[in-house]
């Protein structure tokens, strides 16, 4: 049998900003995909490959139908709840859907044999890590219950594997951005929390300024420092973990980020270059909880799986999300 050889790969939240891109590169590389996503916060507009099927995690009589239905040969697994402030407002939100509905999940893979998993998981694990770049042996220090849960699902994998034979990969993403350089899928929260496409919102009008949290911290410009990595790369990497896994390697954690950093300023700037809009931007002050740089070891990931975030130069990221905002209140948001 080939690697991709027959059967399905099934995407939780693929109608999602990762978990679309991820499908598009799947469907490009010959894979057979089957998604599933309750559009709380996907979007319909991105079912554009493989099958699809509107449905809740918590549905285990629809994942048990999807199961018997489909050949699944593996599942990438995006869909979680993702914002951060909401998850210290509401914490169980977060625990039943992205803990309880991932045993779910895991639960009827079980029942059916499948046993290759990628998990979205986060930097948040690492709370505000003392030292940068972070690696993927410092310590889970999660400061919000966002942070926590995917923690939580880390253990759970780790435990599966060693008890039931899972094999999986769990991807920590640092600061996704940008979009698919042909428009046909990018980034599109509500409400949206993100800097770049917030910065792009200025860019265009739909919002007066953009506010800079923070100009004292230990950084060159006195503002946060991130590592944002070409959403297009992260579905890159997604399928080179799955291959890992389907080529009988063994289960493991890696960081995503572009292992370089750019600060809020820098950030700012850059749009104003790129899109020839002033982008007023108001200095505020700090917001509790955030670090003054939190920047990617991408090591491991490069040394074993061969991984490299050749898109995530943060002019290629700011361009391509231009080029995705302004088609996506032209097309969808009118």
């Amino acid at each position: 049998m080939s690697a991709k050889g027959d059967g399905v790969i099934l995407i939780t939240g693929g109608a999602g900003y990762i978990g679309s891109h991820a499908n598009k590169e799947l469907t490009k590389r010959g894979y057979s995909t089957m998604v599933i996503d309750n559009f709380h916060y996907g979007h319909e507009e991105f079912l554009k490959w493989g099958k699809s099927v509107k449905g809740d995690l918590a549905d285990t009589t629809l994942l048990r139908q999807i199961f018997r239905d489909h050949p699944i040969r593996a599942v990438m697994h995006f869909a979680a709840y993702a914002y951060v402030g909401e998850s210290v407002k509401e914490p169980q939100k977060y625990y039943l859907n992205n803990v309880r509905n991932t045993l779910n999940l895991l639960e009827i893979m079980f029942e059916n044999d499948v046993r290759n998993f990628i998990f979205s998981s986060t930097c948040a694990v690492y709370g505000e890590p003392g030292k940068v770049p972070i690696t993927e042996d410092m310590e889970f220090r999660p400061v919000s219950p966002y942070g926590e849960t995917k923690a939580v699902v880390e253990g759970v994998l780790k435990d599966y594997s060693a008890a039931y034979g899972l094999k999986y990969v769990s991807l920590r993403y640092f600061n996704a951005a940008g979009a698919d350089p042909d428009c046909e899928v990018g980034e599109w929260h509500e409400p949206e929390t993100h800097l770049i496409p917030l910065v792009l919102d200025t860019a265009l009008g739909r919002r007066e300024q953009i506010e800079i949290f923070g100009t004292d911290y230990d950084t060159p410009d006195g503002t946060c420092v991130r590592d944002y990595v070409h959403v297009s790369d992260l579905a890159a990497a997604h399928v080179l973990a799955l291959e890992h896994l389907m080529s009988g390697g063994a289960s493991d954690v890696f960081n995503l980020g572009s292992g370089t950093g750019a600060s809020v300023k820098e950030v700012i700037d850059k749009a104003r270059a790129i899109t020839g809009a002033e982008i007023k931007a108001v200095e505020s002050e700090r917001r509790p909880g955030d670090p003054p740089a939190l920047v990617a070891s991408n090591d491991k990931i490069t040394r074993k799986l061969g991984w490299k975030p050749g898109g995530s130069d943060i002019s290629h990221i700011i361009e391509t999300a231009w080029d995705w905002h302004r088609r996506m209140y032209d097309e969808y948001r009118k």
